[in-house]
């Protein structure tokens, strides 16, 4: 009887996925654990910024919809974990596609070079990793020179396994008479002990990664700890809205007026925000100056405070989205601060860059005209958190955050105007605030009877048209009238409306639509579009058996 045939692709894809797997965890514990970096998300992000614009924007809409589309919940939550998750995929199928192709390798040269040819496989995958973790990683908190002998060792190691794991389902496990083909007995006991080293070696690899998973979150859960220090008492725990006295009450079941911070959305460039250390930051002002400067987050605190109530939208979301949020952002007015910068006289923009490599160009124009323009170090009165752009982010009014950096690290002081991150990658130039409405609400559990004993029910929800404030909301009932929507005093110029219709009940399936106007009378754009690349616009609507 012939042996069994020598492992190949099969036994190579399964063997990759095991040892993978382990790496996998070994390098996220490493990452957690000593600041070392971590492969799979470094290359992801690095994907993010070579591949064509208009691809990356298919993406997001794609996932925005999906997760949409399948009420997995909060957007930006469910996105960030999707785009880490599809970090970690691909370099488990990265490893299993070079098991396989390895292990084909192996059978033909009959097991020849083994150890050899599983160092080339760790240089091969491991080398690429190294260069894109140092050039584009954002995991990495040692020194260069310690990353990459750390990753070196790791991908060489873990080629080498694959090596050693071959040699071992290779090895003769039964001696028979030489010349002579195995008699079936002594092929079954060969294929017992094969699939009995798999078992192991599946339990092996099972168990490092299982530790390294639990020994990466238990540090990254501790550092979180440490990160928040003590409790800072947010601004409105303290402190009532400036509408509080506001006649008209919310639609039961409308959104919150005011995000707590826990639920603002965040979407960012990386799969994992930037880690700043307040004592090592410092704002870099260059370029077209009298003099280069480095302000503190302390010197900037020092300047008399601005506090304003904003509702900021992330152009990517679709009309009745939740990337949205609001909240009080407190700063310093950049058209204060402009005297102190010492600006040439030929500066006309300002380029600001952040951690992440995120930058926008602002024109002087702008800052000087509008003192709401601020650098933004607090949010409901604490300083920002580390996912929403601490130390410094800022607030330009009237256009989404795709126009506005986080985690600002320098000012470039220039005399012309160029496009920013996402304008490079074909989102809008302008990126304007479109007016939009939203229906939160048809409150068929919380009806009401007015004087005439008629029942009504809330309906109820948002109006937004940036810092254009929103002059009216109007709501229809299948193909009725439009109806004027009553309006709560918003928090601000600058946040959304909280509109309420209370409704004549009547049994049946409806459709209720609706629709705004900005301060000027402006309408809302009735046309439906996707958010990419100028911002998403449409009527908003429910469809209710009542």
């Amino acid at each position: 009887m012939k042996p069994p045939k020598r492992p190949g692709l099969l036994a190579g894809a399964l063997v990759g996925a095991m040892l993978t797997a382990a790496l996998i965890a070994i390098l996220y514990a490493a990452w957690q654990v000593a600041g070392l970096p971590f492969v799979p998300f470094d290359v992801f992000d690095w994907m993010t910024r070579v591949l064509p614009g208009r691809l990356v924007a298919f993406g997001i809409g794609s996932m925005v919809a999906v997760i949409r589309g399948l009420n997995l919940g909060p957007t930006s939550v469910v996105a960030k974990a999707v785009e880490q998750s599809m970090g970690i995929a691909g370099l488990l199928v990265t490893g299993i596609v070079a098991g396989a192709i390895l292990f084909a390798v192996l059978r033909a040269l009959r097991g020849r070079y083994a150890c050899v040819l599983g160092l080339v496989l760790g240089v091969v995958v491991g080398v690429p990793a190294l260069l894109i973790s140092y050039h584009a990683g954002q995991t990495a908190n040692v020194a260069p020179m310690v990353s990459a002998l750390w990753m070196l060792l790791a991908f060489l190691a873990w080629g080498e396994a694959f090596a050693l794991v071959y040699l071992r389902l290779h090895a003769a496990l039964v001696v028979g008479v030489p010349g002579e083909p195995l008699t079936a007995a002594q092929a079954s006991v060969e294929r017992v002990n094969r699939r009995q080293f798999l078992i192991r070696l599946g339990g092996a690899t099972a168990t490092i990664t299982v530790a390294g998973a639990a020994v990466g979150v238990l540090a990254r859960d501790r550092r979180r700890r440490q990160m928040m220090g003590p409790y800072a008492e947010r601004w409105s725990t303290t402190h009532p809205l400036p509408n509080a006295e506001a006649t008209l009450k919310p639609a039961p079941g409308t959104r919150s007026e005011y995000t707590p911070l826990d639920r603002h959305y965040r979407i960012d460039i990386n799969t994992i925000p930037p880690a700043i250390d307040e004592g090592d930051w410092t704002l870099k002002v260059m370029g077209l100056v009298e003099k280069p400067l480095r302000l503190t987050l302390a010197e900037l605190r020092r300047y008399e405070p601005m506090h304003q109530f904003i509702t900021l939208a992330c152009i990517s979301n679709p009309v009745g989205g939740d990337l949205i949020g609001t909240t009080r952002w407190t700063g310093v007015s950049l058209q204060r601060l402009l005297p102190d910068l010492g600006l040439q006289n030929t500066a006309t923009h300002l380029k600001i860059r952040s951690a992440d490599g995120f930058y926008e160009v602002v024109p002087l124009d702008v800052i000087r005209s509008d003192e709401r323009v601020m650098l933004v170090y607090a949010w409901d009165g604490v300083p920002l958190p580390m996912g929403h752009g601490f130390p410094l982010r800022i607030y330009i009014p009237d256009v989404y955050g795709m126009k506005q950096p986080k985690w600002i690290e320098s000012i470039e002081a220039t005399d012309r105007w160029e496009p920013g991150y996402w304008v490079v990658r074909g989102w809008d130039e302008i990126a304007r605030m479109k007016a939009t409405s939203v229906i939160d609400t048809v409150a068929v559990n919380m009806t009401i009877i007015d004087a005439s004993h008629e029942v009504l029910v809330p309906i109820g929800g948002i109006a937004h048209a940036g810092a254009r404030g929103i002059s009216k909301v109007e709501l229809q009932v299948n193909d009725g009238p439009w109806q004027d929507a009553a309006l709560r005093t918003p928090l601000s110029g600058l946040t959304w409306v909280i509109w309420r219709y209370d409704w004549p009940f009547q049994s049946g399936e409806h459709t209720f639509t609706v629709r705004c106007y900005d301060d000027a009378g402006a309408p809302q754009i009735i046309a439906p579009s996707p958010p990419e690349p100028h911002g998403a616009t449409g009527l908003h609507s429910k469809r209710q058996r009542l």
